[in-house]
């Protein structure tokens, strides 16, 4: 019988479609490494792609593609599926928690061989976890690599801009591309006068999708309280 996962991510709701074409690609990827099930993708800023995505299935899990648990994945998405009439569908933990992805960062940087590391990260004005995250993440990558590592955030402080001094490079903590990478995040870094190289997000590295892969065949669910990486 086969499996059934949805990948849901925010999108671009300025231009829904490309955004939304990306995640279908990202979908194919996964479900090349999963024999027996079916992936779909949904993002939340096209209209119509949950109930296109979910039309006529049984149930399954849905993966979101986001950087920390919060509000997008405990209530958003739910509401979403009860929304299109979907049934039996679990939200298993995002993208950003996977220690996986942590792993990946800290590869990522020494395979850049940098002593010195931005880790962007969006943070929230309302919620500690995705920057809590984020300062986790940024603490392997100075422990594991020995490069001195300083994250910055565009929704909160330390903001990027505030971040001066610095060369090396700057890794987006991010699932995809988008207005925060290729316009919020060098333009933040302009004002600090970094002088180093931006690094391609890590939601668009070539092994993302043996990690999302991976998850799925787990199914963790969402945590349904604190963040487990709340400091």
């Amino acid at each position: 019988m086969t499996k059934h996962a949805l990948i849901v991510a925010h999108g671009q709701p300025s231009d829904p479609r490309p955004a939304g074409a990306a995640l279908e690609t990202l979908a194919a990827r996964v479900e090349a490494l999963l024999p027996g099930w079916s992936i779909g993708a949904a993002t939340l800023a096209e209209a119509g792609a949950m109930a296109r995505s979910v039309d006529g299935m049984p149930g399954g899990v849905v993966f979101p593609m986001f950087m920390a648990g919060g509000w997008f994945t405990r209530v958003q998405i739910p509401k979403r599926l009860a929304e299109v009439g979907a049934q039996g569908w679990t939200v298993l933990e995002p993208f950003g928690c996977d220690p996986a992805v942590h792993d990946l960062c800290v590869t990522l940087v020494r395979e850049a061989g940098a002593g010195q590391v931005i880790l962007a990260a969006h943070g929230s004005f309302k919620a500690s976890a995705p920057s809590d995250i984020a300062q986790h993440v940024a603490g392997r990558i100075a422990e594991e690599t020995g490069a001195d590592v300083a994250a910055g955030f565009i929704d909160q402080e330390p903001q990027l801009s505030s971040l001066t001094g610095r060369g090396g490079v700057c890794l987006p903590f991010f699932a995809a591309g988008g207005g925060h990478v290729s316009d919020d995040i060098p333009a933040a870094l302009a004002v600090a006068g970094f002088t180093g190289r931006v690094l391609p997000p890590v939601g668009l590295d070539a092994r993302v999708p043996g990690i999302i892969a991976a998850a799925i065949a787990r199914g963790v669910p969402v945590c349904s309280g604190a963040c487990r990486w709340a400091r």
